[in-house]
């Protein structure tokens, strides 16, 4: 690479079959084929959302396509800092980082901290208690954290339900060990996904809440993803496809 450490775009992830083959056929590999003689130290970023109204074919949510390959970093930041810290932190990276943004993040305002009190990285592999609870656990990643908030505040005002919500940050690596702590301590998990259903993000916490912390379970894990189809044009509707803190609730209210 020459030393150079690029950080590329993409308009939407929607537009990544394009470049299948160099994104994870090759530098997913370059590493491991070239028994570490050779980085690839690129970061990708772009948004991978719906919500905007583009269509099914600027709508996808490949998080959980590009976690399924040893050698590539996947993350999904939901505020500002976060985005600042773990952007830098993948640059820094001698492997590929995928920055998965969302559109409807893009004008949200946060505190960042002064690059006056030092160098702010966040490391990947870290997810981040959003909100403290012991009721049961939201689970999520990108702007679904953001509608976890909106729920839990709802299932603390009106059902008297104390919600923590789980940023996972990272999708890979993926901070297992936040995960099944959070699980052990509420008893209870709703898994919130943009992706669609099938093979999604939380389809693997699932997996890894059910080998980890079964035992621990008072209810079956439930999931609030989007809704398995192409992404809807219609802007009221694609609203319903999407998770929504009252989809949220409501998966909440089965088994608390």
């Amino acid at each position: 690479m020459l030393g150079i450490r690029p950080v590329m775009e993409l308009m939407f992830w929607s537009f990544h079959s394009v470049a299948f083959d160099q994104l994870v056929n090759n530098a997913a590999c370059c590493r491991y084929m070239s028994g570490g003689l050779i980085n690839v130290p690129i970061v990708m970023r772009g948004p991978a959302n719906g919500g905007t109204n583009v269509g099914a074919t600027h709508s996808h949510t490949p998080e959980g396509l590009f976690a399924a390959f040893p050698g590539l970093k996947v993350c999904s930041p939901a505020t500002p800092a976060d985005a600042k810290g773990m952007m830098k932190t993948a640059i820094r990276d001698n492997d590929p980082v995928y920055v998965m943004e969302n559109t409807t993040l893009y004008g949200n305002v946060g505190e960042v901290p002064d690059p006056a009190e030092g160098d702010f990285l966040i490391p990947l592999g870290k997810a981040d208690i959003k909100r403290e609870g012991s009721d049961i656990s939201l689970i999520a990643h990108g702007a679904s954290v953001l509608r976890c908030l909106e729920a839990a505040e709802i299932l603390t005002s009106e059902h008297n339900i104390n919600a923590e919500v789980v940023d996972l940050r990272s999708i890979r690596p993926l901070d297992q060990d936040a995960i099944i702590k959070s699980v052990k301590k509420t008893n209870r998990a709703v898994l919130v996904d943009e992706s669609k259903p099938f093979c999604g993000v939380s389809a693997q916490i699932t997996t890894l809440i059910q080998e980890y912390a079964f035992d621990y379970l008072d209810a079956p894990i439930k999931r609030v993803c989007t809704i398995d189809a192409p992404a809807i044009y219609s802007p009221h509707v694609e609203q319903d496809q999407l998770p929504n803190a009252e989809r949220i609730v409501a998966q909440v209210l089965t088994i608390a």
